[in-house]
């Protein structure tokens, strides 16, 4: 194996461990079982053994009155004593089912509550497990943190649902099973035997067929925890897909992992209905040994009808009970798989090695004096690489000191040392003298803050996040935060919003700019107030004056106390400030600016270049210079290119050289010589079609180069790509088609046509198909308003109905395609054949009742019978092995077209509805995930059984009509009380049910939220508040649980004694109309047989209602997504397809965010943004910058205005191909949980030249990565993301320029891409905006970087949403009284 595989190799083979060596044995059942839970499970098995006896009993009362019967038959009994025997037995079943309903009731109910139990006790130890965990831990994860929070939620629900009602069905039957075979055993031994005698092998076979189910289900888990972090993944980077058109891409991806998921299920399927139906046929088969022997024992007189009844009857039940067991084996064992992985975690978290030992020391004080000494560390994802090397740093108590170096030099590894995310591999760190590793973690982090460039905010309000500083957040009293916010220049952002500091910040804290979450993480800093703080980039998203006047702050509140700040903006040093530089994990230079900017090399080396003078600016006011313990010590030499000096940017006296010749190609987007343009088409030839191309050849909108040079027949056919639902054998491309603005009107009617005409290849299926889901507000008007996506509040959405199980089935026929349609009508036609085998099997059940009073040829004809049996027998198990297996085919068909539908719908919806709590990215994926695989049992257990037993009730009752009428409506006559009787229970179920959901789910939010922003959490040491807040949601969830089973069993009682008063009545009326003679002995047995066989199979229904009502809540979520609006916002309305983007102009345009309590952004806006040039686009945090580039994008409509591009609205462009045109590069780049190759060229054409090796390799060369990328174990082949190798900020805004710059746009949009990149890397980009515009490609800089205004040629102001003034840098800067001047700190 070569060095570059087998580090990961050894990392899955780790990771894997776990899973290999779990024990899947039943006892993972009780995997979280507690001495707590002993009493109710004790009750619960107590009152199962005892529900389970009452069939026995029941089999011992059916005998007793069957062999009534017989001796009535015969002639032993007369008419009044065939009456008065059969109401001896009729009380006392009336009796039995009383007590039946008390007993099933307790049982039913106390299993729920074991149920609610498991799911509580996992819940709680997985968290608080977790919570134990150090970071290595969560590094490690092969798919992520936040993709295994949501498997786990998954696998705690599969738990308890097979521990509550499953479970205690299982055991109810078993207990039934071996109640019945004593009865048999102590009634006729020897006739049990010779009946159950195939019972031994039968246990083998089913044995051997368990084994291999539970195979397929880790199999499946395996690969819906891929889905699962697919779809976590895309929906996390919604608007990055939607730049890059990446939509379709991501459908493709999640609808491949579904489909490898949904093979690995039809193997257990395929397994369960072979189980099911080789139980039936052992079952019925038992009626040839069984009835033969028991005539033979008749005939001789060693038994009488009646005691031969009573042992087959109670065989016959045993035997029954086991078979009603394997419709719930797919529940119980996959609770048992998820028992075992759960309970393996734990164990894993319990032996596994601790990185960061605990220490116990608590100093009375801490004053703030931190030494680094000789330390080294590699992070557990990157063990060959060392983030540090022998790197040595002293922080006096009271001072501030700076680190600065490039990106991936190590800073952001010092704050998570000093916060003992992690422990050095080599080296010490002393506080205060005592070793980090002695001092207690607790203690440690509430004496050192950290605040990181992604700030995070919780769901709370402004108050609590940054009430959250401190420990007793609970006593923080208002003034106090109101004192934090003025520090950080939050009091007119506070003053603005509707709510002040009670308004809710959203998921994240969407509801705020990038620079306003940090001015809260900084308030909240400041309210914390330890001795030690460390801003890890902490200003990056402010405006410079904003930064000045915070830093002015911080320097003025940390005046005597130990603060790090880990920066790439130089200006804020000071001269008598102390720093240290890094480069690739070595500390190359320290000391203080005034003497580090005296020497010949380093980022802080004097400047060399011609300057430009500009006014002065006030500095900000200096600390006193403390007493240093290390001298300045400076490195001859840094990395390459290090030695070109940067100016100091301190003031504005800011010193610029004329532009250099760029580094880079003379042709920025191709790797090779000749016209650049060629390559770049490439990629918008996506969404060209050919006939439109050859158009605009001789039809061009502008000066601008155009980007078709090249003839029609080199223009590369787009790929064509097969529905999702049948095959992957490539990702899809795009493909539209082109409307010249010059040739609307003709190409509108004839050159869309010649494109169609010309190119003989369809269209991507994938891309056009047109929905295959129907529309829900056809089938279930009840939820109309509910369901598809119409109410803006979450308010309602917590209010939103249950769809009925009937109109939720009515989606599943327009979802099927053919095939899975015809094998639908195969599984119903099956089922209707299983359905209708019960009657014939009662009709000849009934003619070897009969044999037992046939004076003649006995032994015969119960011979004979008995092979009827066997044939109805064999037919019958056939039927009920297609039944089930079809049916489950179809369902998890039918479940996956829905998710699939759903995640194309997800990610089309406009980006304010993601904005919107109900829609957030947790309970998305976990309707995606959970809800759609408890939905398919609808269709796969549920609508089958359902169907079976209306026609069985159906053919039954007609069969019984015609035999004997009377005794058939009298039996119909308790339908109505039955009826009530069980959908009382089935709407109360549903109601509770639905709750139980919603607390389930909200408890999985608090988890979400807790270990997505585990970092966060631990530096604010915010474990016991968010563990209580956990433990409360699961306190609620339990109780609701509590009150669900409650109900639910009161009703279930009452539906079960119903079936035993019921059969009471029939049996009195069938001795009347015997004792009358109205009727044949003989036809009256065969309804009995009849009739109670349906009823028995009716009755089983109830059983099933909990799993029924709970599945048709997730489906409704489920359908909802599949029934969202597709591309009817305004993301979807035009149809202009634009081969340049031309002149965007924006016309008295206003706009507020719809999801946020701010006023509104954009203030009648007027702005022209010209092609072609490089404008900067500047003012302070939340005046509207990436508000615009947003807007541009189409990501949010403007709210009234008008934003065009060649004076063509926007909302007539096809927004598509306009992105197409456009790069993004945001401030939080997104990296996606795959290779660096496929991040750099995500979502392009696979066969494009601009996806090629080569022009992957440029881009990153053009942005500066390319050296670290090879750097990397197996390079472009690395995994990065959730789950792979870690990157730093600059290095992920590096991968992210390169993904932009790879697909060649006409416009790259730049929001303060540089705000993570150190000066080397921030001049490659300031260069490399230079080259792009001498290409023709226009620019648009959103940014705070002076020297990046300074590289821009025009530079645009902005303030109060609209623009303040305009104008080049140099003149800006320049004007007394002007905005520029006044946000750069000029007078």
């Amino acid at each position: 194996m070569d060095a570059e595989t087998a580090e990961p190799n050894l990392r899955s083979r780790r990771e894997s461990k776990t899973s290999q060596s779990r024990d899947t044995s039943w006892k993972s059942l009780f995997a979280f079982t507690s001495r707590p839970h002993l009493l109710p499970l004790c009750l619960a098995l107590l009152l199962s053994i005892a529900s389970g006896a009452v069939t026995p009993v029941l089999s011992y009362l059916l005998g007793k009155v069957f062999d009534c019967f017989t001796r009535f038959g015969a002639g032993k009994y007369g008419g009044t004593q065939l009456v008065k025997q059969v109401s001896r037995y009729g009380i006392g079943l009336t009796g039995l089912g009383v007590a039946s309903g008390l007993l099933h009731t307790g049982y039913f109910g106390f299993w729920l509550v074991f149920g609610e139990l498991q799911a509580k006790c996992a819940r709680e130890s997985l968290y608080a497990g977790m919570l134990e965990k150090d970071m290595e831990w969560y590094d490690m994860r092969k798919d992520g943190i936040e993709a295994l929070v949501q498997r786990l939620q998954t696998q705690i629900r599969e738990l308890q649902t097979a521990t509550s009602q499953p479970l205690g069905f299982a055991m109810q039957s078993t207990v039934t099973a071996v109640a019945a075979l004593g009865l048999a055993m102590y009634t006729a031994w020897d006739l049990a035997l010779v009946t159950i005698a195939t019972i031994p092998f039968s246990v083998i076979v089913l044995g051997r067929i368990s084994a291999k189910m539970q195979h397929s289900i880790d199999a499946q888990a395996e690969e819906l925890s891929t889905a699962s972090k697919l779809a976590n993944n895309a929906l996390q980077a919604i608007d990055t897909i939607k730049y890059y058109n990446g939509q379709d891409f991501e459908t493709w991806q999640y609808a491949r992992a579904i489909k490898r998921a949904s093979g690995k299920y039809l193997m257990q399927a395929m397994a369960n209905a072979l189980q099911i139906g080789f139980t039936r046929f052992v079952t019925q088969s038992m009626f040839v040994q069984g009835f033969w022997y028991g005539s033979h024992l008749v005939i001789s007189g060693k038994k009488n009808p009646g005691q031969v009844l009573t042992a087959f009857w109670s065989c016959l039940m045993a035997l029954q009970a086991v078979e009603q067991i394997l419709p719930q084996m797919i529940v119980l064992e996959k609770g048992r798989a998820a028992g075992a992985t759960l309970k393996a975690i734990l164990t894993q978290m319990g032996k596994r090695r601790r990185v960061i030992m605990p220490g116990h020391l608590k100093p009375e004080f801490c004053e703030g004096d931190i030494e680094v000494r000789n330390v080294s560390f590699c992070y557990p994802s990157r063990p060959d690489q060392r983030a540090l090397i022998d790197a040595s740093f002293f922080f006096p108590t009271g001072e501030i000191t700076f680190v600065i170096g490039k990106s991936g030099s190590g800073k952001s590894t010092l704050s998570n040392l000093l916060m003992r995310f992690y422990d050095p591999a080599s080296g010490e760190i002393f506080i205060d003298g005592n070793t980090v590793q002695t001092l207690d973690i607790g203690w440690l982090r509430n004496n050192i803050t950290l605040v990181q460039q992604q700030s995070v905010l919780f769901n709370e309000t402004i108050f609590k996040n940054i009430a959250f500083g401190r420990r007793d957040w609970d006593r923080v009293r208002r003034e106090e935060v109101k004192r934090s916010i003025t520090t950080a220049l939050l009091q007119d952002t506070i003053n603005e919003l509707p709510k002040g500091l009670d308004t809710v910040v959203g998921t994240g804290g969407s509801a705020m700019s990038g620079g306003q979450r940090q001015r809260v993480a900084i308030a909240r800093a400041h309210l914390r107030d330890t001795p030690i703080l460390v801003l890890d980039e902490a200003t990056s998203a402010l405006d410079h004056i904003s930064k000045g006047m915070v830093m002015n702050a911080i320097r003025e509140w940390r005046r005597g106390k130990t603060t790090i700040i880990i920066t790439h903006d130089l200006s804020q040093i000071e001269d008598h400030e102390y720093a240290y530089i890094l480069d690739k994990g070595l500390v190359v230079q320290e000391g203080y600016r005034y003497a580090l900017e005296k020497g010949s090399a380093g980022p802080l080396a004097a400047p060399r270049r011609p300057s430009v003078t500009y006014p002065t600016a006030s500095r900000l006011p200096r600390l006193p210079e403390q007493t240093r313990k290390h001298s300045i010590a400076t490195v001859s030499s840094l990395s390459r290119g290090s030695a070109v000096s940067v100016a100091s940017v301190d003031s504005l006296n800011i010193q610029y050289e004329p532009r250099p010749q760029s580094v880079f190609a003379p042709a920025i987007f191709s790797p090779t010589a000749g016209n650049p343009r060629d390559n770049r088409r490439l990629y918008f030839e996506s969404f060209v079609s050919p006939a439109a191309a050859g158009a605009f050849s001789m039809h061009r909108l502008s000066t601008a180069p155009t980007v078709f040079d090249r003839p029609l027949d080199e223009v590369p056919q787009p790929l064509e790509h097969p529905d999702p639902m049948l095959d992957w054998p490539l990702p899809p491309s795009r493909r539209h088609h082109v409307r010249d603005l010059s040739m609307v009107n003709e190409l509108h009617a004839s050159a869309s046509d010649a494109g169609r005409t010309t190119v003989k290849r369809k269209a991507s299926r994938f891309v056009n198909r047109q929905s295959k889901i129907i529309p829900l507000k056809t089938i279930i008007p009840l939820v109309e308003n509910t369901l598809i996506d119409r109410r803006g509040s979450d308010a309602a959405a917590k209010q939103r109905p249950v769809a009925p199980i009937k109109k939720i089935l009515l989606t599943v026929w327009p979802t099927l395609a053919w095939k899975h349609r015809s094998l639908l009508l195969g599984g119903f036609f099956a089922a209707s054949v299983h359905a209708a085998a019960t009657p014939l099997f009662s009709w000849v059940f009934s003619k070897l009742l009969a044999t037992f009073f046939l004076p003649l040829n006995r032994s015969q004809e119960a011979l004979k019978w008995s092979l009827s049996v066997l044939a109805v027998g064999g037919g019958d198990a056939i039927a009920v092995y297609f039944m089930h297996y079809l049916l489950e085919a179809c369902g998890q068909a039918w479940v996956d077209s829905l998710r699939i539908e759903a995640m194309k719908r997800i990610i089309e919806q406009p980006r304010a509805w993601f904005d919107r709590d109900k829609n957030g990215v947790s309970k998305l994926t976990e309707c995606l995930d959970r809800n759609a695989e408890e939905m398919k049992n609808l269709v796969g257990r549920f609508a089958g059984f359902i169907f079976v037993v209306i026609v069985m009730l159906l053919v039954a009752l007609a069969w019984s009509l015609v035999v004997c009428w009377k005794l058939t409506l009298v039996g119909l006559a308790s339908a109505p009380f039955i009826y009530i009787v069980t959908r009382s229970y089935q709407t109360v179920s549903a109601r509770w049910e639905s709750k139980s959901n919603d607390a389930g789910t909200a408890a999985a939010s608090v988890f979400t939220e807790t270990f997505a922003n585990v970092r966060t959490v631990r530096a604010l040491t915010l474990e016991a508040y968010l563990h209580e807040k956990y433990l409360k949601a699961t306190e609620k969830a339990f109780s609701i649980g509590v009150r669900r089973s409650l109900y639910s069993s009161i009703f279930y009682g009452v539906s079960d004694s119903g079936i035993v008063f019921a059969t009471a009545l029939i049996f009195y009326y069938g001795a009347v109309l015997a004792s009358s003679r109205a009727f044949t002995t003989q036809s009256i047995i065969q309804v009995f047989s009849m009739l109670l066989f349906s009823i028995a199979n009716a009755n089983a229904i109830l059983s099933f209602i909990p799993q029924i009502n709970s599945s048709c809540a997730t489906a409704t979520r489920l359908l909802r997504l599949a029934n969202l609006p597709y591309k009817t916002s305004h993301e979807h309305t035009g149809h202009v397809r634009v081969p340049t983007v031309g002149t965007i102009a924006f016309e008295d345009v206003n706009f507020t965010y719809p999801s946020r309590p701010l006023g509104p952004v954009l203030n009648n806006m007027t702005l022209s943004l010209p092609a072609q040039t490089s404008i900067a686009l500047v003012g302070a945090s939340g005046s509207g910058k990436s508000t615009i580039a947003s807007l541009i994008l189409g990501l949010y409509p403007p709210t009234s205005g008008t934003l065009s591009f060649d004076s063509v609205p926007i909302s007539d462009l096809h927004l598509p191909s306009l992105r197409s045109l456009i790069a993004v590069v945001s401030q939080t780049p997104q990296i996606f949980a795959t290779t660096v190759a496929q991040n750099i060229g995500y979502a392009l054409p696979e066969r494009s030249t601009l996806a090629s090796r080569a022009a992957i390799e440029h881009a990153a060369e053009v942005a500066g990565i390319h050296d670290f990328i090879t750097s990397l174990p197996r390079g472009y082949q690395t995994s990065i993301g959730e789950g792979g190798t870690g990157l730093s900020g600059g290095q992920a805004q590096r991968v992210a320029i390169a993904r932009a710059v790879a697909r060649q746009p006409l416009l790259l949009i730049l929001d303060e891409a540089t705000s993570a990149l150190d000066g080397e890397n921030a001049r490659g980009i300031r260069d490399l905006v230079q080259r792009l515009v001498d290409e023709g490609v226009g620019v648009l800089m959103v940014t705070h970087d002076q020297e990046m205004m300074a590289a821009c040629e025009d530079v645009v102001v902005l303030k109060d949403g609209a623009v303040a003034e305009r104008g080049s840098f140099d003149d800006l800067v320049q004007r007394n009284g002007g905005e520029l001047r006044r946000l750069l700190g000029g007078s």
